[in-house]
């Protein structure tokens, strides 16, 4: 103690996580200098010493370093060590505030207020509190190896003080805690405090214990797992045969060496890191390798993309398809857009017709006139986006949409897709499957489409998409986002035609007949038409040209007979196929 200018100031000890109570005597080692200097100056100054926690680690440098509650003591005894420290014994005697704090060479001064303590130490309550704060310990010793024994005898034995004090430095209560303690003005608020910190702890505790078991039960099935594994490893290296190490790699340099853009690559390479880590045979590790093989087989720049020749296209639809000369102008249209604009030019078609008017095969035309893939995906039924998103790769059997799987097996990013029967999508609980199929078709929006098992943008704007449905029954988003072509029904010339140049061929071929001894007229085939098909396409009249040749082949003992079909011909070879119908309408069969 000394004066500064009239005013009495103390000396001040900074110490690290040392915060004691009045009525203590504390044994403290001191082997900092400047420490050393003050205790020196205090014992010179009348023996009387501020211990003060500090905030910082080391030695602190500014007032705003300490905390400005400490506790008052005297200095009972000095012992000097040869090595320049010393051992100081002070005996506490109250606890006091700090204020108007200055540092002179390093030694903190301050001018100190004593805070009052009610005297209410022997309350029964207080007592219960004591009791209540030794119980909680018990159940945190065994985390904390708080000894116990000690506790106890400094309950029988000491003073209330003796005990918070105890309890502050066994449960290393934080240094900003045990402040608030030591300023409080009662014993009573003391231990409320001190019940509140410890109560804390245990339940913290018990949550630690909660989860250091269960993170010791995975490591347990992880490590043997990991040694059974590692063994297994060995014994492949003694044979020869550590494969799994070799296809790690062979993974990696594959992800180097690919085309995927920046950001694919390095979602691959985050995966392939983490599948490195792990047991081959473990679930999550067979996981990543098959996402990463998807990644991989994506063909992120593997274009089929050719000069497109109008003269050959032009060829190739006239050849494909008879008639229907107004829709095959409006695909050469469409298709001379494409080779003037690179192939980006955002208009998405839409075929509606009734069925066996050549709509999905118009399509596959379009394909082998643009010199590209075909891929067809029939959406009748579908009522799941998942089936055009994908699913989250951490769903068991979780794979990509129906988009990204045709792109992957016709190994080629800019095919020709045809959407067939469009207007028979459904819609349930597990999604709309048209809003999914909306951003495909949006030419701004399918640049980044992202779908869930990859989880990575992939550009879909290479793709020429062609949609056919049997009707406009389209909600008004989806026809806003394609162009629709409407293919009329033929006409009874239009199919003698187009059975001339192409139904009959192929019937042939499908029964085995060699077209050479097949005589069939127009007249014939109008009968056909006339008495034994009622639609718009011709896909009946193709139906019945197989049935009567497969009838013939039938009577001539499967030998080739050049053989006229003429309008009788064909009621009598048609004639069982007519009675089977009728029977079948009527409930009657044939028992054999």
């Amino acid at each position: 103690m000394f004066y500064i200018n009239g005013a009495m100031k103390d000396y001040i000890l900074p110490v690290r996580d040392l915060v004691v109570h009045p009525g203590l005597t504390v044994p403290v080692y001191v082997d900092n200098s400047v420490s050393i200097a003050c205790v020196d100056a205090a014992v010179a100054g009348g023996g009387r010493i501020v211990l003060a926690p500090q905030h910082s680690w080391n030695y602190p440098s500014t007032p705003d370093d300490v905390f400005n509650v400490g506790t008052m003591a005297d200095i009972v005894q000095v012992l000097r060590m040869p090595d320049g420290a010393i051992h100081a014994m002070f005996r506490t005697t109250a606890a006091v505030k700090l204020s108007e704090m200055t540092v002179s060479d390093g030694i903190f001064t301050a001018t100190t207020t004593e805070i009052p303590i009610m005297d209410d130490m022997d309350n029964d309550q207080n007592i219960a509190l004591r009791d209540k704060i030794a119980q909680t310990m018990q159940s945190m010793a065994a985390n904390r190896r708080i000894k116990m024994d000690k506790l106890r005898a400094i309950i029988q034995n000491y003073p209330l003080p003796a005990f918070i004090d105890a309890v502050v430095q066994m449960a290393e209560i934080e240094t900003l805690a045990a402040t608030e303690i030591l300023s409080a003005g009662t014993w009573r608020d003391k231990l409320m405090q001190l019940l509140e910190q410890i109560t804390l702890m245990a339940e913290t505790a018990k949550i630690e214990d909660s989860i250091n078991r269960r993170v010791h039960q995975q490591m347990e099935s992880g490590r043997r797992d990991a040694i059974l594994q590692e063994k297994m490893r060995a014994i492949q290296r003694e044979m020869g045969d550590d494969s799994d190490e070799v296809d790690t790699e062979n993974m990696r340099r594959r992800i180097e060496r690919s085309s995927m853009p920046p950001e694919a690559k390095e979602k691959a390479m985050s995966e392939w890191r983490r599948m490195r880590s792990m047991s081959p045979m473990s679930n999550e590790g067979a996981l990543l390798k098959s996402y990463l093989d998807e990644l991989l087989s994506m063909p992120w720049d593997k274009s089929d993309a050719v000069p497109i020749d109008l003269n050959k296209a032009r060829e190739i639809l006239n050849a494909d398809h008879s008639c229907m000369d107004a829709i095959k102008e409006r695909i050469l249209e469409h298709i001379a857009v494409m080779k003037k604009t690179g192939g980006r030019n955002g208009t998405i078609l839409c075929l509606v017709g009734a069925p066996g008017v050549g709509k999905t095969s118009l399509g596959k035309s379009v394909a082998a006139a643009l010199g590209r893939k075909y891929q067809r995906i029939s959406l009748g039924g579908i009522s799941d986006e998942a089936h055009f998103r994908g699913h989250r790769k951490t769903y068991i059997g979780a794979q990509t949409g129906r988009i990204m799987d045709a792109l992957k097996r016709c190994h080629t990013n800019d095919p020709v897709i045809v959407l067939d029967e469009i207007d028979k999508m459904g819609r349930d609980w597990r999604g709309d499957p048209e809003s999914a199929l909306l951003e495909i078709l949006d030419p701004e929006q399918n640049k980044t489409f992202r779908d869930h098992y990859l989880e990575v943008d992939f550009d879909l704007s290479n793709v020429v998409f062609i949609a056919t449905a049997n009707s406009l029954n389209l909600s008004a988003a989806l026809k806003d986002r394609m162009e629709i072509i409407e293919i009329p029904g033929y006409t009874e010339q239009d199919k003698i035609k187009i059975a001339r140049e192409h139904l009959i061929n192929r019937a042939a071929h499908d029964t085995g007949w060699n077209p050479k001894d097949i005589i069939i007229t127009d007249d014939a085939i109008r009968h056909i038409i006339r008495n034994y098909t009622s639609e718009d396409g011709v896909r009946q009249l193709h139906r019945q040209l197989t049935a009567i040749m497969r009838r013939q082949l039938l009577e001539n003992n499967c030998m080739d007979v050049r053989t006229e079909f003429t309008a009788d011909k064909i009621d009598q070879l048609l004639a069982i196929h007519k009675t089977v119908g009728m029977s079948k309408r009527i409930g009657f069969g044939i028992r054999i």
